[in-house]
């Protein structure tokens, strides 16, 4: 979930004052948005959040969320936009068995998101994110039927497949979230996913009628100049020694006649983004970073990987890595501010995504990210990634580690002026240039038009 900031003129529907709530779901958040309008988030309100383009079409936006990172400028400063926050949930696995422990859960979530929501001014929409399904999906349905609101579904994967990663596809949990996605998904008075496979997936199997909006990058993924750079890495440097150089360089810049440049000895940079799950496979590239490690070949230049975020199974690799003997890699696991997240991205030589998709009907926006900074990416092969990933045309794709490596080495191969053996910078450039404001302008506004049609 992300923030805009581009300016959009209003269109003639959207400037009626007609009231939408949305509730924006990811992971353990929740968010909601609405137009004379009241929206809903549920979920850590630090999260940046996705659909504040309709706040640049006349919508306000409250959003409801757990406490978290601090939320960014954009929407603390935004006039369309509250922000109010939901109690934590107790511990309740502490003091009672699994089964009873997760009743309690949803109870809890249920009752103070229907009162968050009750609280807020009758709105025309609800709009939410999946996953998480539930309570919300009988939540949402609930509150719609009550103020006759219309009910919109984003699908981005499915809850009960995230939850069969850790509990097994036989659990009793998993298949309850199955029938509850299928149950209120149904009940939906419109639908939008993030592929033509989950579009396909959720008509075969639930018998859904969707409609597919691609993810696309916002304006603040770039590609970054010299100066930025060099900003960047003096910046970080002073917590990451290995980004740092001489007085007044970096390991990638130095000062020539009062400029900034890049250096001939750079390293390469490789920037990935993991949750640190069992649904990333981290040994992979881990693996991969070995092997490039262990190459004599004298064309290739020292590493340096930068892997952001964080998971269950950080501490767990951040182990290996620091037990491992290295001569041309260096790997560092920095949480970085928001605003240095497209910096590191659009300053990066290649990016790596290790995603899979618990479901196999979702896309990385790790990617999105990356082609909206220009940044080549190597991507692991699952079901749908070639709606994003396009092997040979916009980056690779790679089955297991000796691919990757094969990958890393040949990409990095003469850096960093030598003959390159892909250039895939004409169509990273041409998927860039719809960035996600138009895109969502284009493809959900007209939702939000009086007496839409939503099944059509």
């Amino acid at each position: 979930m992300r923030s805009y900031n581009n300016t959009i003129k209003k269109q003639g529907p959207l400037s009626e004052g007609k009231q939408v709530l949305g509730i924006l779901l990811n992971g353990d958040q929740i968010l909601n948005c609405s137009s004379s309008p009241t929206s809903h988030d549920q979920g850590n309100c630090g999260r940046p959040v996705g659909r504040w383009a309709v706040t640049q079409e006349g919508f306000q936006v409250n959003v409801i969320g757990y406490k978290g990172a601090k939320p960014k400028k954009q929407l603390t400063s935004d006039p369309n936009v509250s922000i109010s926050y939901l109690p934590t949930v107790p511990e309740f696995n502490k003091y009672l068995p699994r089964l009873l422990a997760y009743f309690f859960k949803v109870l809890w979530q249920s009752l103070t998101l229907l009162w968050a929501l009750t609280l807020k001014r009758r709105s025309d929409f609800v709009f939410v994110q999946t996953p998480p399904a539930i309570p919300v999906f009988a939540v949402v349905w609930f509150y719609s039927a009550l103020v006759r609101a219309k009910f919109v579904i984003d699908w981005h994967n499915y809850a009960y497949s995230i939850m069969a990663l850790t509990l097994g596809k036989t659990s009793v949990l998993v298949k309850m979230s199955y029938w509850f996605e299928c149950y209120f998904g149904r009940k939906a008075h419109g639908n939008i996913c993030v592929t033509k496979a989950m579009s396909l997936d959720l008509m075969t199997r639930w018998a859904i009628v969707s409609k597919v909006l691609y993810d696309r990058a916002p304006e603040e993924f770039h590609r970054t100049t010299i100066d930025e750079r060099h900003l960047l890495f003096t910046r970080l440097s002073q917590r990451y020694p290995i980004l740092g150089g001489a007085l007044h360089a970096t390991a990638f810049t130095k000062i020539e006649e009062g400029r900034p440049v890049l250096r001939s000895d750079r390293p390469g940079l490789v920037v990935s983004s993991t949750s640190w799950t069992e649904d990333e496979d981290f040994n992979i590239l881990l693996s991969a970073l070995v092997n490039y490690d262990k190459c004599d070949r004298e064309d290739l230049p020292k590493l340096i990987c930068i892997i952001t975020g964080r998971g269950p199974l950080k501490e767990y690799y951040i182990g290996i890595i620091q037990a491992t003997k290295w001569r041309k890699v260096s790997i560092i696991t920095p949480w970085l501010e928001e605003d240095d997240y497209p910096l590191l991205l659009g300053s990066a030589d290649l990016g790596v995504s290790l995603h899979t998709s618990s479901s196999g009907l979702d896309l990385p926006m790790k990617v999105v990210d990356m082609f909206g900074c220009g940044l080549a990416v190597l991507a692991h092969d699952f079901n749908c990634v070639n709606e994003l990933v396009r092997n040979g045309q916009n980056g690779l794709i790679f089955k297991d580690a000796p691919q990757l490596s094969g990958q890393l080495i040949d990409w990095f191969a003469n850096f960093p002026d030598g003959p390159r053996r892909y250039d895939f910078s004409k169509a990273i450039a041409a998927f860039g240039g719809l960035r996600w404001h138009q895109n969502w302008v284009q493809r959900c506004m007209p939702i939000f038009k009086p007496n839409q049609d939503f099944k059509n």
